[in-house]
C-alpha cells in the first residue's frame, strides 16, 4: 500500500498538512575510479574530476565497465532493487511491508568505502556558466546555443504569498545513504529503506525548512513510488505530480530527489566537498533534452531554470554542485517549465552529509527563486 504525507509550508504560519508516514539514480559520474583505487593497492581518497578525461571514462550516463579485473559493476540505474523486486507482479500495490534501515551491521574489509570529490572538467562536452558551475552537454546542440539560454531567466515568476510555488517530491523514495562515515560497508544492504527518516524524504526535508524559513510556499510529497515495485516509478511519480498540480496549479518548480549510486560490488564512493568546516555531500542537476520522441517541447526553459539554480549554487558554496548534466532524458521534465531532476549525494556519501547537503541546496534554491520574484 501507498501512502501520502504532504507539508505544506506558508509564508506567515508555516501550515503543516500531514497524513499517514508510511534511482533509477542516474549513474552518473566517474564510477570506475573506486575499482581503479582499489586495483591500486586500496589507496583511497583520489580526487576524482579530471583536466583530461582517461581512456577508460567514457563519460556517458549509466557507464558500465561491465568487467574490471574480474570485479563486476554496481549498475546504478535501480541499485539495490534487482534481486528484489523484479519484474512488475499484477498486484504491484500489495503491501510488502515495511523495509527497515538496519539496526545492525555486518561490515567487510574486502568492502571499501572511497571519500573522494568531483571536481572541475574540461573536454568538448563541458562549459562554464557565466555566474560560476559547469555543464555537461550530451546532446547534439551546441555548447553555444545553451551558453546563450542559460542567459535567459525562468519563464516563471515566484510568488511569495500563501500558495504554494514549489513541489519536492521523490520518484525513488527508498533511495538510501550509509549510517556514518566508515572505511568498509555492509554488501548485505541494498541501500533502500521505507523508513523516512533515513532515505531521500529526509534530504527533501532538509530542503523545504529552507523554503519554509524563506517564505516560499511548498508542497512535500512523500508518495513511496518505487517500493515493493521498482519497475513503472516514473509512471506513478507523474501520476503524484499531475494531482498535485491539479490541486495546486500556483506551483511553478517540481524537484525529483533522489541519491546517486557510484561504485562496484566492492568498492563504493562518497563524494564529499567541505564548506563551512563540515562535509557535504556533492549535488548533481540532471536536465533533460527532447531528442523528438519525448513530447517535452519546453525542455529549454527546464534549462534556464537549471543555470540559474547552478550558478546560484556555485556563487554560495564552491564545488557543491557537480555540473548540470543536460542529456537525452524526460523523467517527468514536460510536466511544468520548472521541472528537474536533483542528486544528492550518492550511496556512499552519510545521512548527517546529505542531510547537510540539502540545507545547503534549499538556501541555494530559495536565493535563485526570490531573484525571479513577481
Amino acid at each position: 500500500m501507498r501512502r501520502r504525507r504532504r507539508r505544506r509550508g506558508l509564508k506567515k504560519a508555516g501550515v503543516l498538512a500531514a497524513a499517514a508516514l508510511l534511482p533509477f539514480a542516474a549513474g552518473i559520474g566517474v564510477k570506475a575510479a573506486p575499482v581503479i583505487t582499489g586495483i591500486a593497492e586500496k589507496i583511497g581518497g583520489i580526487k576524482v574530476g579530471f583536466e583530461e578525461e582517461p581512456d577508460w571514462y567514457t563519460g556517458e550516463p549509466g557507464f558500465n565497465i561491465q568487467s574490471f579485473q574480474g570485479e563486476e559493476e554496481a549498475v546504478s540505474e535501480g541499485f539495490g532493487w534487482s534481486a528484489e523486486v523484479g519484474e512488475d507482479s499484477e498486484d504491484d500495490t500489495a503491501d510488502e511491508g515495511a523495509k527497515p534501515y538496519p539496526d545492525n551491521w555486518n561490515v567487510s574489509e574486502e568492502n571499501t568505502v572511497y571519500a573522494s570529490s568531483f571536481g572541475r572538467y574540461s573536454g568538448s562536452k563541458y562549459f562554464s556558466l557565466d555566474g560560476g558551475g559547469q555543464v555537461r552537454n550530451e546532446t547534439d546542440i551546441s555548447n553555444g546555443v545553451l551558453l546563450e539560454e542559460s542567459r535567459l531567466e525562468p519563464e516563471f515568476k515566484i510568488e511569495l504569498n500563501d500558495e504554494p510555488q514549489v513541489l519536492i517530491m521523490h520518484t525513488h523514495t527508498t533511495e538510501s545513504f550509509e549510517p556514518y562515515v566508515r572505511e568498509y560497508f555492509d554488501p548485505s544492504f541494498n541501500y533502500r529503506t521505507t523508513d523516512m527518516r533515513y532515505n531521500t524524504v529526509s534530504v527533501g526535508d532538509k530542503i523545504c525548512e529552507e523554503l519554509k524559513k524563506s517564505g516560499i510556499g511548498y508542497i512535500h510529497d512523500t508518495t513511496i513510488h518505487d517500493y515493493p515495485s521498482y519497475n513503472g516509478s516514473y509512471d506513478r511519480s507523474a501520476e503524484t505530480v499531475k494531482k498535485v498540480l491539479e490541486e495546486y496549479p500556483s506551483i511553478k518548480v517540481v524537484l525529483d530527489i533522489h541519491r546517486d549510486a557510484i561504485g562496484t560490488n566492492e568498492s563504493i564512493m562518497q563524494p564529499t566537498v567541505e564548506i563551512d568546516g563540515k562535509k557535504s555531500a556533492q549535488i548533481m542537476i540532471i536536465s533533460g533534452c527532447d531528442d523528438g520522441t519525448m513530447d517535452m517541447p519546453d525542455y529549454m526553459l527546464n534549462f534556464r531554470f537549471a543555470s540559474l539554480l547552478q550558478q546560484q549554487m556555485a556563487s554560495d558554496y564552491d564545488n557543491l554542485a557537480r555540473p548540470i548534466l543536460f542529456d537525452y532524458r524526460k523523467y517527468n521534465q514536460d510536466l511544468t517549465t520548472g521541472s528537474l531532476l536533483i542528486e544528492v549525494g550518492t550511496h556512499g556519501n552519510t545521512l548527517e552529509q546529505v542531510q547537510y547537503a540539502g540545507e545547503l541546496f534549499g538556501k541555494s534554491l530559495s536565493k535563485a527563486l526570490k531573484a525571479i520574484t513577481e
